[in-house]
């Protein structure tokens, strides 16, 4: 995991003051660095069954689908108001100051389905529990949730709740 640390750059002050950005774009940038970060968050699930792969608007998209394709299962974007055509199925979750929306097109995942959750980052944990609080919905059987960068200090595992596991690549 430290070769994806090395590839992951810092950028301090963005976007506000005193907020280290964790910009992913040299790893992504990189062809072999990226290709092992998918066969990394891939690892744990390979042989689980998963039948589809929910991927958080946006950069949960580039891992999602690469997933997905790892994993011979289904893509499910996950995606903020707008993006979808209706109709969708929607969960609203409380931001640090505000309210956001997270859709998925109805009929996208079935009952009984095996769903694995991807996103880049885990911060506070929001994102995270609406995805898993939208797609429980199907009546799914929820197989984990990966994500390349943990926030260990914003403390968002606390939100996941539950027993299937939560993986994260990179922690800091």
């Amino acid at each position: 995991m430290q070769d994806f640390q090395t590839l992951i750059r810092e950028v301090p002050d963005f976007p506000t003051p005193g907020v280290i950005f964790r910009d992913i774009t040299p790893l992504l940038a990189d062809a072999g660095a990226f290709a092992r970060c998918i066969d990394a968050l891939a690892e744990p699930w390979l042989g689980q069954g998963v039948q589809a792969v929910c991927g958080i608007e946006s950069r949960g998209f580039i891992f999602g689908a690469a997933l997905a394709q790892k994993l011979n299962a289904g893509f499910v974007p996950l995606r903020k108001p707008g993006k979808l055509p209706p109709p969708v199925v929607e969960e609203r979750y409380q931001l640090e100051y505000g309210v956001d929306r997270l859709q998925i097109r109805e009929g996208a995942l079935k009952p009984g389905e095996r769903v694995l959750l991807a996103d880049d980052v885990l911060a506070t944990g929001g994102t995270l529990a609406a995805a898993r609080a939208l797609v429980e919905r199907f009546g799914v059987a929820l197989a984990g949730a990966c994500v390349v960068i943990e926030l260990e200090a914003m403390q968002g595992r606390k939100r996941w709740n539950g027993t299937s596991p939560l993986r994260a690549l990179v922690r800091y």
